[in-house]
């Protein structure tokens, strides 16, 4: 059996939920989730397709579809054709979503800035290390492919 203090699956799921929480309880008063700030994170300043909002946030096209439909309904991006394909739309930043992705970014810095205190910059580095090693290991077609070598 895992020793309790490396029940990584557990420790992950439960820091995961717990800062998720004070996340969107951080986001609040700007009328923001913490997906919905993550989504205002990858907007350049010539917008995105919604499949590239999609690939940012490792998320299902339809589930990136519904996430830039509820930002267009809070007035957060607009909606516009892509040039040289009538099908696509490419969503762009309001002045208030603008406003918003800035105010959330500056809580995120100080949020990370608070989840790294008493951390030295190598137990840092570690830490983002095996938070990318879980991410890319956990991607069902990477699990197919390990399962197949066995």
């Amino acid at each position: 059996m895992t020793a309790p203090n490396r029940r990584m699956l557990w420790l992950l799921a439960r820091a995961q939920r717990r800062v998720a929480s004070a996340s969107d309880e951080n986001l609040a008063d700007l009328e923001l989730t913490s997906t919905q700030a993550g989504a205002l994170f990858c907007f350049k300043d010539e917008g995105l397709l919604i499949g590239e909002l999609a690939a940012a946030l490792d998320l299902a096209q339809s589930a990136a579809s519904g996430l830039a439909a509820r930002l267009e309904a809070a007035g957060l991006v607009t909606r516009g054709e892509e040039k040289g394909d009538g099908r696509a739309a490419r969503l762009r930043l309001t002045a208030a979503g603008k406003r918003k992705r800035d105010e959330a970014a500056r809580r995120a810095i100080s949020a990370n800035a608070d989840l790294l205190r008493g951390f030295t910059d190598r137990e840092a580095d570690i830490v983002v290390r095996w938070l990318s090693h879980a991410a890319e290991i956990a991607t069902p077609a990477k699990r197919s492919r390990q399962r197949e070598k066995t």
